[in-house]
């Protein structure tokens, strides 16, 4: 996040929250920025989205509300949950919603093909968030996710030691951006993408910038970072030997 256009628009009172996201899972948080926000509008819901990083239980942030995610591609993948810690003053109330499966999934083709072709995307409500899904007690929940983090954390040290010998230095990027996945940028990024593909593999390309879709505006950093950033993964749906193999296939297009 650009801090200083953050709070130019604070200073406006043009939002009502700030929503902090950590990309890539970097784990530094704003603190001095966080009170200095609340110095300027007491009113200000802060929101920091550690939904990448390494899930943790002893969390103490000046944001009011701090995020984690056991969702696809975190961390810790149990493929559904999160949680959050709170300031004693946010109230919260669970919801109840209704949920229509195809409204989810009209939602999703609109944001999809709006990014696609570049288009203003139109939110329109509907009943597509399940909020009724049966959880478990939180004791049992944060069990799940302390056996889990262990075999993650090891998973991604072994693929990250690949990554970061077999691959030229000057297109890595700096270790602390290596947490949710292993993240390059290269001068040809479709050709890298397509051999990883056809070679029965698989890799992410970064997100593209929403400016313009979801807002008015530019964005030059993540504009620049959709054309050439590459997410390689770290987790247990690859293998060392999937690992070496992409390497491979990004030194010789690299080269």
């Amino acid at each position: 996040m650009d801090l200083d256009q953050a709070e130019a628009r604070i200073k406006k009172r043009e939002i009502g929250g700030v929503l902090y996201a950590h990309t890539y899972g970097e784990e530094s948080t704003p603190n001095d920025f966080f009170k200095f926000a609340k110095s300027l509008n007491s009113d200000l819901i802060l929101v920091d989205d550690r939904c990448l990083c390494v899930p943790t239980f002893d969390e103490s942030s000046c944001a009011d509300v701090v995020l984690f995610s056991t969702g696809y591609a975190k961390i810790v993948e149990l493929n559904a949950g999160g949680y959050a810690f709170m300031q004693d003053d946010i109230a919260y109330q669970a919801v109840h919603l209704k949920y229509d499966p195809t409204h989810h999934d009209e939602v999703e083709t609109s944001y999809k093909t709006a990014i696609q072709n570049h288009d203003r995307f139109i939110y329109r409500d509907n009943n597509w968030l399940e909020t009724e899904s049966q959880l478990p007690t939180w004791d049992e929940y944060r069990k799940q996710i302390e056996s889990e983090l262990e075999s993650s954390l090891i998973q991604h040290k072994i693929l990250n030691e690949i990554y970061s010998s077999r691959l030229p230095a000057e297109i890595q990027m700096p270790q602390n951006f290596q947490t949710w996945r292993f993240n390059v940028r290269v001068k040809n990024k479709s050709p890298v993408i397509d051999a990883i593909f056809a070679n029965g593999l698989f890799a992410s390309s970064h997100y593209a910038s929403l400016a313009g879709i979801m807002a008015d505006g530019r964005a030059p950093v993540a504009e620049s970072l959709a054309n050439d950033a590459i997410n390689l993964f770290n987790d247990h749906h690859f293998t060392p030997q999937m690992a070496e193999r992409v390497c491979e296939l990004i030194v010789k297009y690299e080269s």
